[in-house]
This record gives structure tokens, C-alpha cells and sequence, in this order.
């Protein structure tokens, strides 16, 4: 009777044992896509972060400057580039939550005329900034290209965004503003105002309409993908120290490689030679 108890408790005991194995088979199969996921995911970052320090003096200079951190306001005698871009100490600045006309940008005015909304904007921008020099700005982000994107504001501290929206001469653009100057806006399109006056295209659609005739590209962005986009962007735009010239260099030319650019100085990244060519530089000759 003993020996039949000890009999009854093996069958048992091995029947447990059928039940509990493709159990623990099951689960060890389930767990093993979750701990690969994380070693591929961990593998990723690490190259990632290997390259960027290894590479990092090859990438284009707006990618190499968005690296950094961004610099303490500055203050001095700014420079007009265009209606929403200016220039202090040669550093390129573009003045954050709005857009103005481009340089080449025609609008209509009351009577239905044509007239050159980008020249007129950038002219009252110039006026506005003479009449209480310095201009501080304090910078909150740079755009793709590697310029700096900040809040500027006259020595009697009056700010230029709201200024330049207030006058209907930019427009408050609230894919980066976040609507801060609608209020502004508001008041120059009940007053009619600038570009209010008649008909015009938003800077943003005229740019996507007339690539080929942008000088200067004012889309703002905030993160790196926009800047990885632009690694194609491989013709370099330098000024020579001895005459000042604007020259750009094509990949393969004789001095393409020894080029170095800096944006501090007003060098420049092209995507093209007709974008090079339309902001004024010529093809080097060699």
C-alpha cells in the first residue's frame, strides 16, 4: 500500500511537470522580441552618439551650430538684411514669431497696384531701428540654416516684432509665436495698415511659390531632423578677407576642401547655385 502511494505521487509529480514546461517555454519565447527591441534601440543611440562626436567637425555648419549652446544677448548697431532678418557684429539674426515679405515679394495696395512690400518692409525696418540705436536681442532658438532666432528691442525698449506687426509690415506667424502677436495684428487689419491695405500672399505661401526667386530662406525651426534635412546643402559661400567678394566653391573644385565657412563673418551654406547666385555670390573661378 505504501509502495502504491509513492506510485500514485510519481504519475503526479510527473504530470506536474508536463503541465508546468511549455509554460515556462512560453513565456522565456515572449520575453525575447522585448529584450531585442531594447538592445537594437540601445545600439542605435550609442552609434548615434559616436558619430556626433567622431563626425562632428564634418557636418555642415548649420547642424555643427545648432550644437551649441546658444550665446548671452548681444547688444550693438544692427544691420537690415531683410524685413524680419538683421545682422549685429556679423551675426546673423532673424527675429522670432514673425514673417515679413521677402526682398522680392510684391504685394497690392488699396488701389490695386503692385508695389514692393519686401523693399518697403525692410526700408521701415532700417528707420525704425536708427531712430534709438542699440538694439538688444535675446535668443530663444536658431532656424535651419544656423542663424539665431530672437526677441530684439530699440535702446527705449520697444519691442520689433510687435512694431513691425502692429504697422502691417510683417505678420504674426503662429506656427512659432503661438498667436503672441495676434493682438498687434488685429489692430493693423482693422486700421488696414501695411499689407492690410489690399491684397498680398502670406511670406510663407509666396516662399513656397517662388523658390526660385527666395534670397534669403526664413523658415524657422526647432528641432534636428529639419537641420538633417539640409545635409545635401554641400556648396560653401565664402568672403574673400582681401576684397570682400562673395564667392561661392562646388564640390571638386581646387579650393573646395581647404574652405572653411563661418557664419560670424556672413559665410554662408548653399543648397544651389541659383540660391547662391540669387543672394549675390558668384562661382569661384577655379
Amino acid at each position: 500500500m505504501e509502495k502504491g502511494q509513492l506510485n500514485i505521487g510519481a504519475d503526479q509529480a510527473n504530470r506536474w511537470r508536463k503541465r508546468k514546461r511549455p509554460g515556462r517555454r512560453g513565456q522565456s519565447r515572449s520575453n525575447a522580441p522585448l529584450r531585442l527591441v531594447f538592445v537594437t534601440v540601445a545600439a542605435a543611440a550609442a552609434f548615434g552618439t559616436q558619430f556626433l562626436i567622431s563626425h562632428g567637425q564634418m557636418l555642415p555648419s548649420p547642424v555643427s551650430t545648432w550644437l551649441n549652446p546658444l550665446p548671452p544677448p548681444i547688444g550693438g548697431r544692427a544691420s537690415v538684411i531683410d524685413g524680419d532678418t538683421i545682422e549685429i557684429a556679423g551675426q546673423r539674426i532673424r527675429f522670432n514669431g514673425i514673417d515679413a515679405p521677402e526682398s522680392k515679394q510684391y504685394c497690392d495696395d488699396a488701389k490695386g497696384f503692385e508695389y514692393p512690400c519686401g523693399r518697403q518692409a525692410a526700408q521701415a525696418v532700417d528707420e525704425f531701428l536708427a531712430a534709438s540705436r542699440p538694439l538688444y536681442c535675446k535668443f530663444v532658438s536658431r532656424d535651419r540654416y544656423g542663424r539665431l532666432v530672437g526677441d530684439c528691442y530699440r535702446a527705449d525698449r520697444k519691442n520689433v516684432q510687435s512694431w513691425l506687426v502692429e504697422q502691417g509690415l510683417a505678420l504674426d506667424w503662429p506656427r512659432y509665436s503661438n498667436g503672441a502677436f495676434a493682438s498687434e495684428q488685429a489692430t493693423a487689419k482693422a486700421a488696414h495698415r501695411g499689407l492690410w491695405q489690399g491684397r498680398f500672399d502670406q511670406p510663407w505661401d509666396w516662399r513656397a511659390a517662388n523658390t526660385d526667386k527666395v534670397e534669403t530662406a526664413s523658415e524657422q525651426s526647432t528641432g534636428l531632423f529639419s537641420f538633417l534635412g539640409n545635409l545635401n546643402c554641400r556648396i560653401k559661400g565664402n568672403i574673400s578677407t582681401n576684397t570682400g567678394e562673395r564667392i561661392y566653391h562646388m564640390p571638386g573644385q581646387k579650393y573646395y576642401s581647404s574652405t572653411v565657412v563661418t557664419p560670424s563673418k556672413g559665410e554662408r551654406w548653399f543648397c544651389s547655385e541659383a540660391e547662391a547666385q540669387a543672394a549675390g555670390w558668384r562661382r569661384s573661378k577655379v
